[in-house]
C-alpha cells in the first residue's frame, strides 16, 4: 500500500511571524510542505473562554498577547500563501474542508530550496525586524519595571502609580509599533543619536520619553 502521508502540527501561537518563519526554512531546508492554520477570535472571547479554563492565565497576559499577534499577510509574504484564517467563533463544517484543501495545496506544492532570491530577502527581513522588537519589547518592559520602581521610591500616590503604568505601557506599544512598521518613530531623535541600531535608537528615545512622563508624577 502507498505511504500515507505524515502531518506535524505544530499547535502554539506563533505570535511574531518570525517565529512561523523558522519553521518554513526547516520546511524549505528539507523539501516539505508547510502551511498555516490561523484563528482568529475577538479578544473579549478569549478571555471569556480563559476565565472558563481549569487554570486561567492572568487577563493582562490575553491582553498583552492581542496586542503582540501577527496574522499571516499571504499578499506581502509569498511564503505565508499557504494560510488559512478561521474565526473562531464560527465553528462549521465547511472549515474542514478548507483545512482538507489547504493541506492538499500544500503536499502537492512542496517548499524548494530555490525560492526566489527577492522572497528569501522579504522574508529576512521580516525576521529582522521581528528580532529587533522582541530586543526592544524587552528592555522597554526592564525600563517600565525601574521607573516604576523609581516613582515608587519617590513617594508617587498609590492612586497615581496605576495611571503611570498604563501611560508607560501605551508609550511602549507605540514605540514598538513604529518599530515594525520600520519607520523609526522619531527620526531626527535617530539622527542626532547617531545610532545605526533601529533597536537601541528606539530604546534610548522611549528611556528619555519615560523619564518625561513619570516626572509629572513626582
Amino acid at each position: 500500500a502507498a505511504p500515507r502521508p505524515l502531518c506535524l502540527i505544530l499547535d502554539d501561537n506563533f505570535y511574531y511571524r518570525s517565529m512561523r518563519y523558522e519553521v518554513y526554512q526547516l520546511a524549505r531546508k528539507y523539501s516539505l510542505s508547510f502551511c498555516q492554520v490561523f484563528l482568529e477570535c475577538p479578544l473579549e472571547c478569549c478571555l471569556q473562554r480563559n476565565r472558563l479554563r481549569s487554570h486561567p492565565l492572568p487577563d493582562q497576559t490575553i491582553h498583552l498577547m492581542a496586542t503582540k499577534i501577527e496574522m499571516p499577510d499571504p499578499e506581502k509574504n509569498a511564503w505565508e500563501r499557504n494560510s488559512l484564517i478561521l474565526k473562531s467563533l464560527d465553528c462549521a463544517s465547511e472549515d474542514n474542508e478548507q483545512i482538507i484543501s489547504l493541506l492538499t495545496t500544500a503536499l502537492e506544492n512542496p517548499v524548494t530550496q530555490n525560492e526566489e532570491d527577492a522572497e528569501q530577502k522579504e522574508a529576512d527581513r521580516v525576521i529582522c525586524a521581528a528580532s529587533a522588537v522582541h530586543q526592544a519589547d524587552q528592555t522597554c518592559r526592564r525600563i517600565i519595571s525601574q521607573t516604576m520602581k523609581d516613582a515608587k521610591d519617590k513617594n508617587v500616590l498609590p492612586s497615581e502609580m496605576k495611571s503611570l503604568a498604563e501611560e508607560l505601557n501605551k508609550l511602549k506599544a507605540e514605540f514598538l509599533e513604529g518599530l515594525r512598521q520600520g519607520n523609526h518613530l522619531q527620526h531626527q531623535i535617530c539622527l542626532q543619536n547617531q545610532y545605526s541600531d533601529p533597536a537601541t535608537s528606539v530604546i534610548s528615545s522611549f528611556q528619555h520619553e519615560a523619564t518625561n512622563v513619570v516626572n509629572k508624577y513626582v
